[in-house]
């Protein structure tokens, strides 16, 4: 019997203006081993989703490039370590990915495709673009399994606190039946439409929140040299239209020059470059954004390639 936190009968994931009631296994409540899952990447998001698999009973192996954080992980969480991809991933009916980029998720899957059971969903956390989610989506197909395109937000907090946003690309089949998996670390799922559609909803929340960031480093700047208090600026605007999460939770530590919590530069740049490539090809406008990776690539070059994102107020006080 394996041992897990006791789960609520039921979470409500809310989303804009809809509510969901999300009904949990009835199995794990009566104490059963649930679903046999491998999770492939332990970094700073996958290290603590995949411990939240593991303390809601199901059966977790994991792997990870770097085998001292894999053996870490199994100390604290007690799950199955393995030194190869095809060997955490044989015999899993659910196997799911949270690595670098593109060509780290072929690379993962060019591994463990060989070891894959027939009817085994592949979920996969990263953020990549929508053209490769679908290229794994039709070599997964060809081969007899599922892929689900299922980036994330909210950040390290999010994973370690279970509040992640997910936002999903899959056919309804797949959808709902990773859906009672996924939904142990998540605030809020949402399925967006067939595979790809995943990916580029994240790409949206990342246009959005570079946007955001840049508003309030400028905002935050402009209250510095027009020698307003920084803290009653932020109590006064922080409660009508200009309020956001990035206001509230990133104008204090910007102002004090601390940027060690959480998402990096490098990160985002990523996935800023992805939403780029995807406008040229869609035809979208994205000036601003465009704009903002340009900023960041300053940040880079001041040296601060793993800063979080809210550095962009450093290089106005540069």
């Amino acid at each position: 019997m394996l041992n897990h936190a006791p789960q609520r009968a039921q979470r409500t994931l809310r989303w804009g203006c809809r509510t969901r009631r999300l009904a949990r296994n009835p199995d794990l409540s009566r104490g059963s081993s649930g679903m046999k899952t491998a999770f492939i990447g332990l970094g700073v998001m996958g290290f603590p989703m995949a411990g939240h698999l593991k303390a809601a009973g199901h059966e977790v192996n994991v792997y990870n490039r770097t085998a001292e954080k894999a053996r870490r992980w199994a100390e604290k969480h007690g799950g199955t370590v393995f030194e190869s991809i095809s060997e955490a991933v044989a015999g899993a009916e659910i196997v799911l990915l949270c690595v670098g980029n593109d060509d780290d998720l072929r690379d993962v899957l060019a591994q463990a495709l060989p070891a894959l059971e027939k009817g085994v969903t592949v979920v996969d956390h990263t953020t990549t673009s929508a053209k490769v989610a679908r290229e794994m989506a039709e070599l997964l197909a060809a081969n007899g399994c599922a892929f689900v395109d299922a980036p994330v937000s909210g950040g390290q907090a999010g994973a370690e606190n279970g509040q992640l946003t997910i936002m999903v690309g899959a056919d309804q089949a797949s959808y709902d039946r990773v859906l009672p998996v996924i939904e142990v670390y998540a605030k809020a799922v949402r399925r967006m439409g067939e595979v790809g559609s995943g990916q580029l909803t994240k790409m949206c929340n990342q246009i959005a929140i570079a946007g955001v960031v840049q508003g309030v480093a400028e905002a935050l700047h402009f209250a510095k040299r027009s020698g307003l208090p920084t803290d009653d600026v932020l109590a006064a605007i922080s409660k009508g239209a200009a309020q956001s999460w990035q206001m509230e939770n990133r104008w204090p530590t910007m102002s004090e020059g601390k940027f060690d919590f959480g998402f990096a530069v490098d990160w985002m740049r990523k996935d800023l470059g992805i939403a780029l490539d995807e406008a040229r090809s869609n035809g979208a406008q994205l000036p601003a954004t465009a704009l903002i990776d340009q900023f960041y690539a300053e940040v880079q070059a001041m040296g601060g390639n793993r800063w979080d994102t809210s550095s962009l107020v450093a290089r106005l006080e540069k």
